[in-house]
């Protein structure tokens, strides 16, 4: 049988794809190598499914640093609010929790991932399990269809790969659909660990005498070699046997990565600022005056009501004075020290954990070869991409899967009309 478009992979992309496909009275076949649809979508947002996020339309592209620009076209079709709608309508009740998450009610990504493959069949999408796809067929600078690890072909005059990135390859994505878009005539833009954990040799981290410290509304920066700052970002964050991890480390990591490709030196300053809200000469002044009011107790002792007690002996170390000096011995030079370790407190991050044990793939194919109107490949007539495969990467929070379900949705649809007039 011969199909109008072959949708490969059911993640949020693949999903969505399929029933944006289907809507347009297109014979779809959704094709997914695993025994489980939706894998990637059931464990995200913590499991519970944080489907997109409500924040103004270009709010949100700042949300995406990996080419979040590409997107206004497919948001202009299907944007956020066309998302939120889009899971109402299926029956599915959303609520806002803070910095614009958008939630099922029921807190069960199980909910959303339910309501999104009964929609696919409610379409008239045929959907086939455990069949991995080992190539696309192209003839004739043309799709043709795909050819199954089985040997089995299937025809179709449009197929869209959406088989996400390399990133939690446990769900399934171990980037099979490089080599495809390859074949088809992409570059492929060096794939790089996004939204993941950071990795230090520091002292402080080694000897884990930091490790399983949270710290709430704090700052983290990057650093270039020049001592520009890069990037920032306020939250919450924690240390780890290996490093930093948490929203702010994540949200850094991308930052990391690339600055470690341009300087090609061993690490990247990153300062954390634990009063990003006063100034060097604030925080002075209220140490200042704790200190001013027990002048015969130990300054750990007196401090540590502002400074985590865990931190401070790495603050004291480096003002050069012992952790039990008093009020009345202490330097004025120590002072400004410790409020200056308080404001920028410095740690070499030498990388990331790796792609595999990241959130997000950063990389994927060459969004100048894809137009951002329809999904459709410029090297390959009826070629569509969607999803992670695609040069796209946001912060955690929404914006990822938002990326996913609005390239799907213009895939799917764009696919769908195309693939009936031929």
């Amino acid at each position: 049988m011969t199909y109008d478009v072959i949708v490969i992979g059911a993640g949020s992309a693949g999903l969505m794809a399929s029933i944006a496909a289907g809507r347009q009275g297109a014979r779809v076949l959704l094709l997914d190598k695993g025994s489980k649809l939706g894998r990637k979508l059931g464990i995200s947002g913590g499991g519970r499914c944080n489907v997109t996020n409500a924040k103004d339309l270009d709010e949100l592209i700042k949300h995406i640093p990996g080419n979040g620009r590409f997107l206004y076209s497919a948001l202009a079709e299907f944007s956020n609010r066309d998302i939120m709608a889009f899971f109402e309508e299926l029956g599915i009740a959303l609520k806002e929790e803070d910095n614009g998450r958008m939630f099922p009610v029921t807190d069960k990504a199980k909910t959303v991932v339910d309501a999104l493959i009964n929609e696919v069949r409610h379409t008239g999408v045929e959907i086939r399990i455990d069949s991995p796809v080992k190539d696309v067929l192209y003839e004739e600078d043309k799709v043709v269809g795909v050819r199954l690890q089985t040997g089995e072909e299937i025809r179709a005059n449009a197929v869209i790969v959406a088989v996400g990135g390399k990133s939690v390859p446990q769900t399934g994505s171990t980037g099979d659909g490089y080599a495809w878009a390859e074949k088809a005539g992409h570059t492929i833009v060096e794939l790089f660990p996004t939204e993941v954990p950071l990795t230090s040799n520091e002292p402080f981290i080694t000897s884990k005498e930091l490790q399983g410290l949270s710290l709430r509304n704090v700052s983290l920066s990057v650093w270039n070699t020049k001592g520009k700052r890069v990037v920032e970002h306020q939250g919450d964050m924690i240390f780890t046997h290996f490093g930093l991890s948490g929203p702010i480390a994540l949200r850094c990591s991308q930052f990391v990565v690339k600055q470690l490709r341009q300087n090609g030196g061993p690490s990247v300053r990153l300062t954390l600022d634990l009063f990003p809200a006063k100034s060097v000469e604030d925080v002075m002044a209220e140490l200042l005056e704790s200190g001013k009011n027990e002048p015969k107790k130990a300054m750990k002792n007196v401090l540590k009501g502002l400074i985590s007690d865990r931190m401070l002996p790495l603050f004291f170390e480096r003002a050069g004075v012992k952790e039990d000096i008093t009020f009345d011995h202490m330097p004025k030079k120590a002072w400004l020290t410790l409020a200056q370790e308080a404001k920028a407190f410095g740690i070499e991050v030498t990388g990331t954990l790796s792609l595999e044990e990241a959130f997000v793939t950063g990389g994927g194919v060459n969004l100048k070869e894809i137009d951002p109107k329809t999904m459709q490949s410029k090297c390959m007539d009826g070629l569509y991409f969607c999803g992670e495969v695609l040069d796209i990467h946001g912060y955690t929070g929404g914006y990822n899967i938002t990326a996913a379900f609005t390239t799907g949705h213009c895939a799917g649809t764009h696919a769908g009309q195309n693939s009936q007039r031929t």
